[in-house]
């Protein structure tokens, strides 16, 4: 019997009303395993009703409540690593150490958030005025919406609701559909900690929920993760609606390796960075800008180093690369790579043809090398999100930075040098959100906020970190005047207050 997944309100599991559901699919095998309900406006208006009447009474709660849920919720969490791993594998597609990984990045924020009390203490200025105090605090928003992409089932809705909920929101999520069951998890765990029912709900969808929740009066903040012509999207409708968005698009993150760098340490980045997870995260290294004579030699490395990964079924520990989502995706990657050459660029290494013994109907695809591609080629201009692995060529560090600069997307960048000053120079003057030095995936930690620039983000705030705590909150400054007992009243003054 194919499992269905369902919608997640009011703290309960609520079978799909609306008669429409979703094919899930195990990528290896290329089988629908699974269907998920696919929720009606109805559906979503029940989710953000359980989630207004929640935030009556978590609105109000106590700090300490909150953290100690969290603190049991992150417990949880832990001891359930392996099963949410499996969850992500089987749908998703992703290798177990891969997606064990991203349950680990996902514990940061909860972390981030079991601490959040630090980060919501309010400032106060004494005596401003005559007996006249000023202080700032700050309050949750109310329903706030989270809306995932199908990489990371379970680390991109950690990166918001844990935050949210523990500056006192609460939250519904629409997660993709093509890997709904983690986020249904991590509903369960969040009861099982104790969470109120309401305070954190599930809906599953394609554009009817996401339309319904970006323009629900109700809902005050939108939180999304996910390509840039949707983040886009995102933005300008939630906007026009009056709320508040942080809209996280899409990358093409460059990695500048100039001539001194130690070559065998970049062409081990690149590869990690541009085929782990197999290219399907948006700060996956997917062009390599080779500066000066060091090409031929830094492309032969990483070649070697490419050819060596084992790929096949996410649940095999020999495997280091899974398929990709869906047989569509991997149609599309493959294109880039069929149409490389008539564009200009050296075809190094094809994956196209690439498929795995007992798992013929996966959806499989090579690790592809694409060398001496030109900027004007789609394998560069585009954001792939698959394991292609684009090498530019420069004579200069100002043409490979302005070959940097000149794209739309400005999420992540790299470079790798043992020269301190080129790399202090790089880091003040490239045009990108996140800088990595010789670190080629620079994904903050959760201390510090997730964000990039120009076509990579719509909003004004990053993601977690003080900026998640910002987005979750709004300010209030209140100023105070009380008499002294002593004095005696002095009737009353229709004058501008004094402040001296």
């Amino acid at each position: 019997m194919t499992k269905i997944v369902n919608h997640w309100i009011g703290g309960k599991t609520v079978e799909g009303a609306s008669g429409t559901h979703g094919p899930v699919t195990d990528p290896a095998t290329g089988e629908v395993t699974t269907k998920v309900a696919f929720a009606s406006v109805d559906e979503v208006d029940a989710a953000v009703a359980a989630a207004k009447q929640a935030f009556t009474t978590w609105g109000q709660s106590s700090l300490a409540q909150r953290t100690s849920i969290l603190f049991r919720f992150r417990a949880l969490l832990d001891a359930h690593r392996d099963e949410i791993a499996e969850l992500i594998t089987a749908e998703h597609g992703k290798v177990h150490s891969d997606a064990l990984g991203e349950v680990a990045r996902g514990l940061e924020i909860v972390d981030l958030a079991c601490g959040i009390s630090v980060q919501l203490k309010g400032e106060l200025s004494t005596q401003v005025a005559s007996r006249v105090d000023v202080s700032s605090i700050r309050q949750p928003l109310g329903v706030v919406a989270g809306i995932t992409p199908f990489n990371f089932p379970a680390m991109v809705p950690m990166w918001m609701f844990p935050l949210a909920i523990a500056c006192g929101n609460t939250f519904v999520l629409k997660p993709s559909e093509k890997d709904p069951s983690a986020s249904v998890r991590l509903a369960e765990l969040l009861a099982e900690a104790g969470l109120p029912d309401g305070v954190f709900n599930v809906v599953h969808g394609d554009k009817v929920a996401v339309d319904r929740l970006l323009e629900h009066p109700d809902v005050k903040a939108v939180s999304f993760v996910g390509s840039t012509p949707i983040a886009r999207y995102i933005h300008s409708t939630a906007s026009a609606n009056g709320k508040r968005v942080q809209a996280l698009g899409g990358a093409k993150n460059h990695m500048l390796v100039l001539p001194d760098a130690d070559l065998d340490a970049a062409a081990d980045a690149a590869v990690s960075a541009a085929y782990g997870s197999a290219g399907e995260r948006c700060m996956a290294i997917s062009a390599v800008v080779a500066v000066g004579a060091i090409g031929d030699e830094l492309v032969e490395k990483i070649r070697e180093r490419a050819e060596k990964i084992k790929i096949g079924p996410g649940n095999d520990p020999s495997s280091e690369m899974g398929p990709l989502i869906t047989k569509v995706h991997r149609d599309k990657v493959a294109s880039y790579v069929e149409g490389a050459a008539a564009e200009g660029a050296e075809v190094v290494l094809d994956g196209t043809g690439y498929t795995v013994d007992g798992f013929e109907n996966g959806h499989w695809i090579g690790i592809s090398l694409l060398d001496k591609v030109p900027t004007s080629a789609k394998a560069y201009q585009d954001e792939i999100f698959g394991p292609v692995l684009c090498v530019l060529r420069t004579e200069t560090y100002e043409e490979a930075l302005d070959i940097v600069n000149a794209s739309p997307f400005g999420n992540g960048t790299a470079i790798f040098t043992r020269d301190g000053g080129a790399a202090r120079r790089f880091q003040l003057e490239v045009e990108a959100g996140m800088v990595g030095v010789n670190v080629p995936i620079p994904v903050p930690v959760g201390y510090h906020s997730f964000g990039g620039w120009k076509d990579s983000l719509f909003g004004d705030h990053h993601i977690y970190g003080n900026d998640g705590t910002h987005f979750y909150t709004r300010g209030k400054v209140v100023t105070t005047r009380w008499p002294d007992p002593a004095d005696a009243p002095a009737g009353v003054d229709l004058g501008f207050p004094r402040n001296h």
